[in-house]
């Protein structure tokens, strides 16, 4: 009697075990299908990103061209208003120096320059130091008692992110805000007028520069 249990258990077990196995291979392939999607997302996911780094390196790199195009053209460009004095002396003295124009922006100088690295003066500059900082290629932003305080706000935070820039009170000039480079000058009424950003960017270190790469700190007053 225990005999015949026996035998009856047998077929089913081989069946069992054929299900088991046969679960086991679904399995097994199911698992393969899964790990060939996901080297074809994971590749899909690398080319996408290799296409954007690539797209966006020619992108910086054709904005960085063209900032340097625009620059070079508005450097080129004229300003209008600009007044120039052509060819200017520049002999190292000691002594004052009567200037033809006012302020000056270039002449005979003294040996030491203005700090004109940034620098924002909240008194007026000798003639003579900060025209010897023209001849190295600074823009000296001057104004008097009509300069309102947000001219006077906006000049100083543009001077103050600007090597080769520096600004001072100037109260007998005629303008109300002047822009002197050497033997280059622009008088304008208000620092909200677009041709300050303009000179800044033609004739910081510009091509009127005498003397390029020439130090604008260690300077004086």
């Amino acid at each position: 009697m225990g005999s015949s249990s026996k035998q009856s258990n047998k077929p089913g077990g081989k069946q069992d075990g054929l299900d088991r196995r046969a679960r086991i291979a679904e399995l097994r392939a199911a698992e393969q299908r899964r790990d060939r999607r996901n080297k074809i997302v994971a590749s899909v996911v690398a080319g996408v990103l290799v296409v954007g780094a690539i797209a966006t390196g020619t992108w910086v790199v054709m904005d960085q061209n063209q900032k340097k195009k625009d620059k070079q053209a508005a450097a080129n460009a004229d300003i209008p208003g600009v007044k120039t004095f052509g060819e200017l002396s520049r002999t190292h003295v000691k002594d004052k120096v009567t200037y033809p124009m006012t302020p000056p922006v270039g002449g005979d100088h003294n040996a030491i320059w203005a700090d004109c690295m940034a620098h924002v003066y909240d008194q007026p500059l000798e003639n003579e130091r900060a025209v010897h900082s023209l001849e190295h290629g600074a823009v000296w932003v001057t104004y008097n008692s009509k300069a309102t305080p947000d001219d006077i706000k906006t000049l100083s935070d543009k001077v103050k992110k600007t090597p080769y820039s520096m600004m001072s009170p100037y109260p007998d000039e005629q303008g109300t805000i002047t822009l002197n480079a050497w033997s280059t000058q622009l008088t304008v009424d208000s620092a909200s007028d677009p041709r300050v950003e303009e000179f800044f960017t033609k004739y910081v270190q510009g091509k009127q520069t005498q003397e390029p790469g020439a130090s604008c700190t260690m300077g004086q007053m």
